[in-house]
């Protein structure tokens, strides 16, 4: 009888998270939710934050209802998030205040400031990554106008999904598909554009070592094994950055598909061997972000569903 193997992914979504189980014994995959919760910003002192202690809090309650159910002896677990937010530490691997929510006010206007720093078309070229205000480079250099002492105390950058891999291990690692997403990454070199880093400014320094999707980053930390009473599981990075999961999992028996990824954003594309950047791309707003097995998934960003969601807040 073969062995069954037992995985945990943690989905984070802009506003939503769940956990799912998934047991693999020979080619039948057998998934169960564990664990569903809401992903709700907190607005404080007139800028707007994610909640990530609280987020922290549900990874753990998934693997204590994984424990709860009987399965100690996971095997690996994975985290994706959405793309662009990050959280800053410090010298002594401290997180510096709760990262701010990429919808926060602080980066209105900013891709206009960038732009007499670094023209449009040079970032796009560079990057491949569409104009949008809140991106990580935007981000970046809002708090770096604003004097920010996050920014300026900040030893290390870690996104979203790979600040909760630290959490969970102590190693620091940035994940290539959710790197892509920050329009700091060379498109054609897939490392850190340190041309665009320097021009803005920002300490590259503080930028960590690029791995690609499927990376073992490390075991669960002993005093989180001790806490939640399982093993130390394997953590292993996943295409992070949501939006690429889904198109990875995308069931095609070809290569010639248009997908839709519908949550909070709805994003319309085609996955590529090659990123696609030129005048009429840089044109129509369209991004080439990183996927899995060096494809680039060339896509177009649509509302989506936060148009309901903002209905019903």
């Amino acid at each position: 009888m073969s062995r069954t193997f037992k995985m945990l992914a943690f989905d984070f979504g802009a506003s939503s998270g769940r956990v799912i189980l998934g047991k693999l014994e020979g080619k039948t995959l057998e998934i169960e939710e564990i664990h569903r919760f809401a992903n709700e910003p907190v607005r404080i002192a007139g800028s707007l934050h994610w909640d990530v202690l609280r987020l922290f809090h549900e990874i753990k309650q998934g693997i204590l209802k994984c424990v709860g159910n009987g399965y100690k002896d996971l095997d690996s677990m994975a985290i994706d998030t959405w793309g662009v937010d990050f959280g800053l530490l410090d010298e002594k691997g401290k997180l510096l205040g709760n990262p701010l929510h990429y919808r926060d006010s602080l980066t209105d206007g900013m891709p206009g400031e960038a732009f007499e720093i670094i023209p449009e078309y040079e970032i796009y070229k560079k990057t491949g990554i569409q104009i949008m205000k809140f991106n990580t480079a935007f981000q970046l250099l809002a708090m770096k106008n604003a004097a920010s002492p996050q920014l300026k105390a900040a030893k290390t950058i870690l996104l979203t999904p790979d600040l909760f891999n630290y959490f969970l291990t102590g190693v620091k690692s940035t994940e290539y598909c959710i790197a892509s997403t920050t329009q700091l990454l060379d498109i054609e070199s897939q490392a850190w554009c340190g041309d665009i880093i320097a021009k803005f400014g920002f300490d590259k320094s503080i930028f960590t070592e690029i791995v690609p999707p499927g990376t073992v980053i490390g075991r669960l930390l002993p005093e989180i094994s001790r806490e939640l009473g399982c093993g130390a599981i394997q953590v292993v990075t996943t295409a992070s950055h949501d939006t690429q999961a889904a198109i990875v999992a995308v069931p095609a028996l070809c290569n010639d598909f248009v997908y839709i990824s519908c949550g909070t954003w709805s994003l319309m594309g085609v996955e590529t061997d090659r990123h696609v950047v030129n005048d009429k791309s840089n044109r129509l707003n369209f991004t080439n972000e990183g996927g899995v097995a060096n494809k680039t998934n060339f896509l177009k960003n649509i509302m989506g569903l936060w148009l309901v969601q903002e209905c019903k807040r």
